[in-house]
Protein backbone atom coordinates (compact mmCIF):
# COMPACT_ATOMS: atom_id res chain seq x y z
CA UNK A 1 0.00 0.00 0.00
CA UNK A 2 2.81 2.15 0.84
CA UNK A 3 3.89 5.00 3.13
CA UNK A 4 0.73 7.32 4.13
CA UNK A 5 1.57 10.88 2.73
CA UNK A 6 1.78 13.97 4.82
CA UNK A 7 -1.66 15.99 3.79
CA UNK A 8 -1.26 19.63 3.19
CA UNK A 9 -4.00 21.07 5.84
CA UNK A 10 -6.41 24.01 5.14
CA UNK A 11 -4.95 26.09 7.60
CA UNK A 12 -1.55 25.80 5.79
CA UNK A 13 -3.52 26.77 2.87
CA UNK A 14 -5.64 29.18 4.36
CA UNK A 15 -2.39 30.57 5.95
CA UNK A 16 -0.25 31.05 2.17
CA UNK A 17 -3.47 32.68 0.80
CA UNK A 18 -3.33 34.77 3.41
CA UNK A 19 0.07 35.49 3.04
CA UNK A 20 -0.27 36.35 -0.52
CA UNK A 21 -3.41 38.95 0.36
CA UNK A 22 -0.89 40.79 2.75
CA UNK A 23 2.23 40.78 -0.48
CA UNK A 24 -0.21 42.13 -2.76
CA UNK A 25 -1.72 44.75 0.10
CA UNK A 26 2.23 45.43 0.91
CA UNK A 27 2.93 46.17 -3.03
CA UNK A 28 -0.29 48.43 -3.32
CA UNK A 29 0.77 50.96 -1.02
CA UNK A 30 4.36 50.49 -1.87
CA UNK A 31 3.38 51.33 -5.58
CA UNK A 32 1.27 54.19 -3.68
CA UNK A 33 -2.30 52.78 -5.26
CA UNK A 34 -5.06 52.76 -2.82
CA UNK A 35 -7.40 49.64 -3.13
CA UNK A 36 -10.05 51.74 -5.56
CA UNK A 37 -7.30 52.81 -7.77
CA UNK A 38 -6.03 49.50 -8.14
CA UNK A 39 -9.25 47.95 -8.76
CA UNK A 40 -10.39 50.74 -11.28
CA UNK A 41 -6.88 49.43 -13.69
CA UNK A 42 -7.85 45.95 -12.75
CA UNK A 43 -11.01 46.41 -13.63
CA UNK A 44 -12.66 44.81 -10.56
CA UNK A 45 -14.45 46.39 -7.40
CA UNK A 46 -12.41 47.71 -4.45
CA UNK A 47 -14.29 44.95 -2.53
CA UNK A 48 -12.46 42.36 -4.51
CA UNK A 49 -9.57 43.86 -3.92
CA UNK A 50 -10.30 43.83 -0.20
CA UNK A 51 -11.45 40.68 0.20
CA UNK A 52 -8.03 39.20 -1.80
CA UNK A 53 -5.74 41.47 0.57
CA UNK A 54 -7.23 39.72 3.35
CA UNK A 55 -7.20 36.03 2.01
CA UNK A 56 -10.99 35.72 2.19
CA UNK A 57 -10.98 35.24 -2.09
CA UNK A 58 -9.24 33.39 -4.50
CA UNK A 59 -8.09 35.05 -7.85
CA UNK A 60 -7.21 32.73 -10.66
CA UNK A 61 -3.37 32.86 -12.06
CA UNK A 62 -4.72 35.39 -14.73
CA UNK A 63 -5.00 37.86 -12.14
CA UNK A 64 -1.94 37.73 -10.37
CA UNK A 65 0.35 37.93 -13.70
CA UNK A 66 -1.89 41.69 -14.27
CA UNK A 67 -1.50 42.86 -10.76
CA UNK A 68 2.30 42.16 -10.88
CA UNK A 69 2.79 43.91 -13.96
CA UNK A 70 0.72 46.96 -12.71
CA UNK A 71 2.55 47.15 -9.18
CA UNK A 72 6.08 46.13 -10.52
CA UNK A 73 6.31 43.47 -8.15
CA UNK A 74 9.15 41.76 -10.16
CA UNK A 75 7.53 38.50 -10.08
CA UNK A 76 7.86 38.68 -6.26
CA UNK A 77 3.23 38.27 -6.41
CA UNK A 78 3.73 35.30 -8.74
CA UNK A 79 6.27 33.52 -6.67
CA UNK A 80 3.94 33.88 -3.57
CA UNK A 81 1.22 32.64 -6.18
CA UNK A 82 3.06 29.89 -7.50
CA UNK A 83 3.92 28.57 -3.92
CA UNK A 84 0.18 28.61 -2.74
CA UNK A 85 -0.85 26.57 -5.96
CA UNK A 86 2.14 23.77 -5.23
CA UNK A 87 0.17 23.33 -1.75
CA UNK A 88 -3.51 22.99 -3.37
CA UNK A 89 -1.79 20.83 -5.76
CA UNK A 90 -0.24 18.55 -3.07
CA UNK A 91 -3.40 18.65 -0.98
CA UNK A 92 -5.37 17.79 -4.27
CA UNK A 93 -2.72 14.74 -4.75
CA UNK A 94 -2.69 13.84 -1.18
CA UNK A 95 -6.35 13.36 -1.22
CA UNK A 96 -6.73 10.93 -4.59
CA UNK A 97 -3.60 8.86 -3.20
CA UNK A 98 -5.99 8.66 -0.28
CA UNK A 99 -8.86 7.40 -2.77
CA UNK A 100 -6.76 5.33 -4.60
CA UNK A 101 -5.66 3.42 -1.59
CA UNK A 102 -9.64 2.93 -0.52
CA UNK A 103 -10.39 1.81 -3.73
CA UNK A 104 -7.04 -1.13 -3.60
CA UNK A 105 -8.41 -2.05 0.05
CA UNK A 106 -11.69 -2.86 -1.28
CA UNK A 107 -10.71 -4.89 -4.67
CA UNK A 108 -8.07 -6.92 -2.34
CA UNK A 109 -11.16 -7.88 0.10
CA UNK A 110 -13.31 -8.42 -2.68
CA UNK A 111 -11.08 -10.41 -4.78
CA UNK A 112 -11.17 -14.20 -4.03
CA UNK A 113 -7.90 -16.06 -2.86
CA UNK A 114 -6.74 -18.20 -5.85
CA UNK A 115 -3.11 -19.30 -4.92
CA UNK A 116 -2.47 -21.63 -7.47
CA UNK A 117 -2.94 -19.23 -10.02
CA UNK A 118 -0.65 -16.14 -8.59
CA UNK A 119 2.52 -15.58 -10.63
CA UNK A 120 5.48 -13.61 -9.40
CA UNK A 121 6.28 -10.04 -11.65
CA UNK A 122 9.99 -8.86 -11.57
CA UNK A 123 9.53 -5.33 -10.68
CA UNK A 124 11.77 -4.16 -13.92
CA UNK A 125 9.18 -6.08 -16.06
CA UNK A 126 6.22 -4.09 -14.93
CA UNK A 127 7.46 -0.89 -12.82
CA UNK A 128 5.13 -1.29 -10.58
CA UNK A 129 6.98 -1.17 -7.42
CA UNK A 130 9.76 0.82 -8.53
CA UNK A 131 9.95 4.17 -7.05
CA UNK A 132 11.94 7.67 -7.13
CA UNK A 133 14.27 8.20 -4.76
CA UNK A 134 14.20 12.35 -5.61
CA UNK A 135 12.53 13.39 -8.34
CA UNK A 136 14.79 15.87 -11.29
CA UNK A 137 14.37 16.95 -14.70
CA UNK A 138 14.94 13.29 -16.08
CA UNK A 139 12.33 11.75 -13.69
CA UNK A 140 9.57 14.30 -14.64
CA UNK A 141 10.16 14.06 -18.08
CA UNK A 142 10.37 10.30 -18.10
CA UNK A 143 6.82 10.50 -16.50
CA UNK A 144 5.52 12.72 -18.35
CA UNK A 145 6.32 10.85 -21.57
CA UNK A 146 5.37 7.49 -20.12
CA UNK A 147 1.74 9.49 -19.79
CA UNK A 148 1.94 10.67 -23.13
CA UNK A 149 1.21 13.96 -21.94
CA UNK A 150 2.56 17.53 -23.59
CA UNK A 151 4.25 19.90 -21.06
CA UNK A 152 0.83 22.06 -20.71
CA UNK A 153 -1.36 18.78 -20.13
CA UNK A 154 1.36 17.32 -17.45
CA UNK A 155 1.12 20.81 -15.84
CA UNK A 156 -2.56 20.49 -15.26
CA UNK A 157 -2.67 17.24 -14.30
CA UNK A 158 -0.21 18.26 -11.16
CA UNK A 159 -2.72 21.41 -10.95
CA UNK A 160 0.30 23.65 -11.34
CA UNK A 161 1.58 26.45 -14.24
CA UNK A 162 3.25 24.86 -17.32
CA UNK A 163 6.17 27.12 -16.63
CA UNK A 164 6.94 25.43 -13.42
CA UNK A 165 7.18 21.92 -15.58
CA UNK A 166 9.34 23.54 -18.14
CA UNK A 167 12.21 24.40 -14.98
CA UNK A 168 12.16 21.05 -13.95
CA UNK A 169 12.96 19.87 -17.14
CA UNK A 170 15.72 22.80 -18.54
CA UNK A 171 18.88 21.46 -19.08
CA UNK A 172 20.70 24.48 -18.36
CA UNK A 173 19.13 25.93 -15.19
CA UNK A 174 17.22 23.00 -13.69
CA UNK A 175 14.25 23.44 -11.24
CA UNK A 176 14.42 20.67 -8.65
CA UNK A 177 10.82 20.14 -7.57
CA UNK A 178 10.06 21.10 -4.03
CA UNK A 179 9.28 18.74 -1.15
CA UNK A 180 5.36 19.03 -1.81
CA UNK A 181 5.72 18.77 -5.72
CA UNK A 182 8.10 15.76 -5.03
CA UNK A 183 5.09 13.86 -2.94
CA UNK A 184 2.82 14.89 -5.90
CA UNK A 185 4.81 13.18 -8.17
CA UNK A 186 4.85 10.03 -6.24
CA UNK A 187 1.66 10.10 -6.30
CA UNK A 188 0.67 10.91 -9.85
CA UNK A 189 3.21 7.99 -10.59
CA UNK A 190 1.27 5.41 -8.27
CA UNK A 191 -1.83 6.45 -9.97
CA UNK A 192 -0.88 5.66 -13.54
CA UNK A 193 -1.71 2.74 -15.17
CA UNK A 194 0.58 -0.29 -15.42
CA UNK A 195 1.46 0.48 -18.94
CA UNK A 196 2.50 4.01 -18.20
CA UNK A 197 4.65 2.77 -15.01
CA UNK A 198 6.23 0.17 -17.48
CA UNK A 199 6.54 3.04 -19.76
CA UNK A 200 8.45 4.82 -17.26
CA UNK A 201 10.38 2.61 -15.62
CA UNK A 202 11.85 1.22 -18.97
CA UNK A 203 12.64 4.93 -20.17
CA UNK A 204 14.61 5.34 -17.40
CA UNK A 205 16.80 1.97 -17.62
CA UNK A 206 17.73 3.50 -21.25
CA UNK A 207 20.94 4.56 -21.54
CA UNK A 208 21.15 8.51 -21.17
CA UNK A 209 20.93 10.31 -24.45
CA UNK A 210 24.00 12.61 -25.08
CA UNK A 211 22.98 16.17 -25.72
CA UNK A 212 23.23 16.60 -29.69
CA UNK A 213 20.64 13.39 -29.50
CA UNK A 214 18.61 14.54 -27.23
CA UNK A 215 18.29 17.79 -28.82
CA UNK A 216 16.62 16.07 -31.83
CA UNK A 217 14.46 14.03 -29.59
CA UNK A 218 13.23 16.94 -27.74
CA UNK A 219 14.02 19.62 -29.82
CA UNK A 220 14.99 21.97 -26.99
CA UNK A 221 17.69 21.31 -24.14
CA UNK A 222 15.83 19.69 -21.71
CA UNK A 223 17.66 17.38 -19.91
CA UNK A 224 18.65 16.32 -15.95
CA UNK A 225 20.66 14.17 -14.14
CA UNK A 226 19.29 10.76 -13.40
CA UNK A 227 18.53 9.80 -9.53
CA UNK A 228 18.48 6.38 -8.09
CA UNK A 229 15.52 3.85 -8.60
CA UNK A 230 14.28 1.67 -5.87
CA UNK A 231 12.69 -1.58 -5.91
CA UNK A 232 10.01 -2.28 -3.32
CA UNK A 233 12.34 -4.70 -0.77
CA UNK A 234 15.30 -1.86 -1.03
CA UNK A 235 17.71 -2.65 -3.81
CA UNK A 236 18.78 -0.32 -6.16
CA UNK A 237 18.22 -0.45 -9.39
CA UNK A 238 21.18 -0.21 -11.94
CA UNK A 239 20.57 2.57 -14.67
Amino acid sequence: MGAVRTSVTPEQIREAQQALGLRLARCRKAAGKTQAALARRMAYSRSTIANVEVGRQHMPRGFWERVDRELEARGMLMDAFDALHELVAASRAHRAWIAEQDRLRHHRAAKPAHPQLSTKVEPAACGCTITVARWSGRETLALREALRLSVQAFAERLRIAASIVAAWEDRRQPAHPSLAMQAALDDALKLADQDARTRFANILLMPPMNSVDHARASGGGRCATVTPLHRSDGSQAVL
